[in-house]
């Protein structure tokens, strides 16, 4: 088993990188210093003992750094294979990785390809070998060919004596197979021979792939303009003459040797940067200014799988693989990109194209194109790229995931929202009448509570399968969520809105639910809105159909009410002011209850030794859990008059109409912060985490309350994490990121939640430094059926470690789910499988902090 030595530093990013090599076979050994890798080196100086060495690039020079980099680059170090891994291609890492034999440059943000480097680095078919002697100093070989023995003695005996490693020939077949058969660096070759001339084997030499590389000069006793004409003419470097001095002799060998050793550096150098180009795992390749190829490295025939035998060089990259080029151009450029980048000498990056394997089949690439300029001159084009097949598959499957409900298959209210935005101001423009339809299920609850969720499950599937068979091809149909879904009809004529409306009712009327041969009635209240041109905004629209199915169902349920605004706004005022009211009580009266949802660490866990049974593992890891790593989700519930809790979704919505987020993000961050001396005694490691809104992330109160607990209190910063969804981060990005930074500096940490149900994810992670990625549940619930969603949970994974992020899967509901974020190597799990969110117990005499208050919502 090849045998690698990892030295990186990150522990997130060894535990990515070290699964990913154990996963291919590699007997993989691990060092988190550079100072104890340098030590190791130092001890086994004589006895090298691994076959390649992995090196996280280090962010800070220090001397045991300096130390490593230096034993790497000298014997018997030397000629280990090395990849380097960094987080950008700077110009001292650069040097470093291009100036050692046998090493390869990798990105983090592309250490998905270190298998495959490490397979070409380690192959002679792709490495170059560790035995190129770059000695400058190594003697030159030189051939003297001449058919007269007295020649052949004299001036061989001067070659010698000067240090020239010397054979001779006596005629110019002998010396031309001579040099079939050995290397030589320079010839010195008598003019005149019999049979052949020594300007015809100059010739023979130059045009030779094997000999080109030669310095040849013509040695003749005769001085006539003919003789130096043709030998020049025949590559000859030189013309000496027989009866000059010696020293003159030797000084024109000398000449010659300059010549010979820098055309060695020369191919020393490029043998050495091939060797790079050979292992680096993105296909590189080279055109001239005409646009045909002049080199590829074996990692273009390895993408698009292309034979070795399949001549590239020369042609056109369009007649062999690059088929289809991108349209975006203006008409004189449109042909190619390559070329644009040739005209206008400018380096053109992420590129996105398609290429054809060998069997035609397309390929998405990523390309960047760079000019190649010889004395300001640009004289051709590199352009490397790679295979971005799955990632294209991956964002098309997120861009679904983002617009469509996972359980029913219909649009979600991320898209129905944006669809409903563009209707509302299509409207504006027109005299049509549409209508929104809001939908919401009677007996929903009472199927999910008893019979059980299997079952809420599936009503849902077929209820949208029900409401779509009455669907007209222009009108949308969403699921919004829980119980509820919206229908937009389109061009409905005001006098039958109605009945056009009552249809869908009926549909759920008429539909019996059966469920383990027993039979279910359902029924629904269906809220009417219309749109037409007076509709000022969409979340108006949305609030009249959520204010005419409240009504529906207050008059008894199973029926469809159109909105009226003259008749319906005082309702909805009414319904509205008591939530505010009932908000603001709970504010100054303690009516919130907090309960936590334990986050576990999978590192501290063994699947193999765990049931199916839900809540048997947070029982082991709470009797057990002194020592170890844990979080806390901290979650508000609201207290009603008859002792049940209400849950956040059910008085949220109206919170934020009023602009009362910021007053209970404030409350639950002072009751945690009251409380978090006494939870640390029961889970001394434990570190809580607490959902902010949008509406926060401005408040300099949070801050005060925070800074006052640090300064007055004791609070150790690091065991607070914010949570931001990541819908609210990036619509709010400015904001997001002075809000962390600000946090950050007092030493808080920051999480993203529900990450990839937002398109724009990739784009933004990297701008937003938080610690934690919460992979939205959506992904992770059907992981276990889905390969899909498992190869999403896996890039996800893979993407937040190489930026040096944490994860978490939420929606752990099953062992078989943990088994394979397990695999995936998922860092944290949260989930009902664990446990379901509950409240810490607290004992009567706790005497709590006093932390800054904030205000009271008048």
């Amino acid at each position: 088993m090849t045998r690698i030595l990892f030295i990186e530093s990150s522990a997130t990013l060894r535990h990515a990188l070290s699964k990913q090599l154990q996963y291919s076979d590699y007997d993989v050994s691990i060092e988190d210093s550079y100072e104890m890798a340098a030590t190791y080196l130092a001890e086994h100086e004589k006895t090298p003992t691994y076959d390649s060495i992995v090196i996280g690039w280090p962010t800070i020079a220090q001397a045991a750094t300096d130390e490593l980099l230096a034993a790497l680059s000298e014997s018997p170090f030397d000629q280990i294979p090395v990849i380097v891994l960094s987080h950008e291609t700077d110009p001292a890492t650069m040097e470093w990785a291009s100036q050692r034999n046998r090493t390869a440059l990798l990105l983090w943000d592309n250490h998905q390809d270190i298998v495959h480097t490490l397979h070409m680095l380690m192959n002679s078919d792709y490495a170059i070998e560790g035995n190129i002697n770059e000695d400058t100093d190594e003697p030159v070989r030189a051939l003297l060919v001449d058919d007269s023995p007295t020649a052949r003695v004299k001036f061989r005996k001067l070659l010698i004596h000067a240090g020239y490693v010397t054979e001779t020939a006596s005629s110019a077949e002998e010396a031309f197979e001579k040099c079939q058969s050995s290397n030589f660096d320079i010839a010195i070759v008598d003019y005149f021979m019999p049979v052949v001339a020594g300007n015809i084997l100059c010739r023979q030499l130059r045009d030779t792939p094997k000999t080109s590389h030669m310095v040849t000069a013509i040695l003749t006793s005769t001085y006539l303009d003919s003789v130096i004409t043709n030998s020049l003419a025949s590559g000859a470097v030189d013309c000496m003459f027989k009866n000059e001095s010696n020293d003159l002799f030797l000084a024109r060998v000398a000449a010659m040797s300059r010549t010979a050793r820098m055309a060695r550096r020369t191919e020393l150098e490029r043998q050495r940067l091939d060797g790079i180009l050979s292992s680096v795992g993105d296909g590189v390749y080279g055109v001239d200014r005409d646009g045909l190829i002049t080199f590829v490295n074996p990692a273009v025939r390895h993408i698009l799988g292309i034979d070795k035998d399949v001549p590239l060089i020369g042609n056109m990259p369009s007649k062999v693989f690059h088929y289809i080029c991108p349209t975006t151009l203006n008409s004189k450029n449109r042909h190619c990109y390559v070329k644009q980048a040739m005209d206008n000498d400018q380096t053109l990056y992420a590129i996105e194209s398609i290429f054809a394997r060998s069997d035609g089949s397309p390929i998405q690439v990523e390309q960047t194109i760079l000019p190649l300029k010889v004395d300001g001159q640009v004289t051709g084009a590199v352009i490397a790229f790679r295979d971005i097949s799955m990632r294209k598959l991956l964002e098309e499957e997120l861009k679904w995931q983002a617009n469509h409900d996972p359980l029913t298959k219909l649009l979600n209210r991320n898209y129905f929202e944006n669809y409903l935005s563009e209707e509302v101001q299509r409207l504006k423009r027109s005299k049509e009448q549409s209508a929104l339809l809001y939908i919401d299920l009677d007996r929903f609850k009472y199927i999910n509570d008893t019979i059980g969720h299997a079952a809420g499950d599936q009503l849902l599937i077929e209820i949208g399968e029900q409401l779509q068979k009455r669907l007209r091809k222009a009108d949308l149909l969403a699921r919004l969520g829980g119980d509820e879904f919206a229908i937009i009809l389109h061009n409905v004529n005001p006098d039958s809105l109605f009945e056009a409306s009552d249809v869908f009712r009926q549909v759920l009327d008429d539909y019996k639910f059966t469920y383990n041969s027993r039979t279910y009635q359902i029924n629904g209240c269906i809220g009417v809105a219309p749109i037409n041109e007076f509709s000022a905004t969409p979340g108006e629209v949305l609030a009249n159909a959520d204010i005419a199915c409240n009504i529906a169902k207050n008059k008894g349920r199973n029926t469809t009410h159109i909105y009226n605004v003259d008749q319906d706004d005082k309702v909805s005022m009414d319904m509205e002011l008591g939530w505010s009211i009932r908000l603001s009580q709970a504010l100054s009266g303690d009516g919130f209850t907090l309960h936590h949802q334990p986050i576990l660490p999978l590192d501290d866990i063994n699947p193999d030794q765990l049931t199916t049974d839900s809540g048997v593992l947070w029982e082991k890891f709470r009797d057990s859990s002194s020592d170890k790593d844990l979080i806390f989700e901290v979650l508000i519930r609201m207290n009603n008059p008859h002792g049940e809790l209400i849950a956040p979704n059910a008085f949220i919505p109206t919170a934020e109409r009023f602009n009362m987020m910021p007053d209970i993000d404030n409350w639950v961050l002072r009751n945690t912060l009251k409380n978090i001396t006494y939870y640390q005694r029961q889970f001394p490691q434990a570190r809580f985490s607490i959902n902010l809104s949008g509406q926060s992330l401005g408040s300099t109160e949070l801050i005060d309350i925070l800074i006052d607990a640090i300064e007055n209190h004791s609070l150790q910063p690091g065991s607070i994490i914010f949570e931001i969804t990541e819908s609210c981060a990036i619509a709010h990005l400015d904001e997001a990121r002075h809000f962390i930074g600000q946090m950050l500096v007092y030493g808080c940490n920051f999480a993203l939640d529900d990450f990839g149900s937002g398109y724009c994810s990739f784009s933004h992670l990297k701008n937003l430094p938080v610690e934690y990625i919460k992979i939205d549940g959506l992904f992770v619930k059907d992981i276990v059926n889905d390969p899909m969603d498992r190869e999403i949970v896996s890039s996800i994974n893979n993407i937040a470690h190489s930026l040096g992020m944490k994860t978490v899967a939420e929606f752990v509901e099953d062992l078989e789910t943990v088994k394979l974020l397990k695999k995936c190597g998922v860092d944290y799990i949260q989930g009902y499988y664990i446990t379901k969110p509950y409240e810490l117990s607290m004992p009567d005499n706790v005497v709590h902090a006093d932390f800054k208050s904030g205000n009271k919502p008048g």
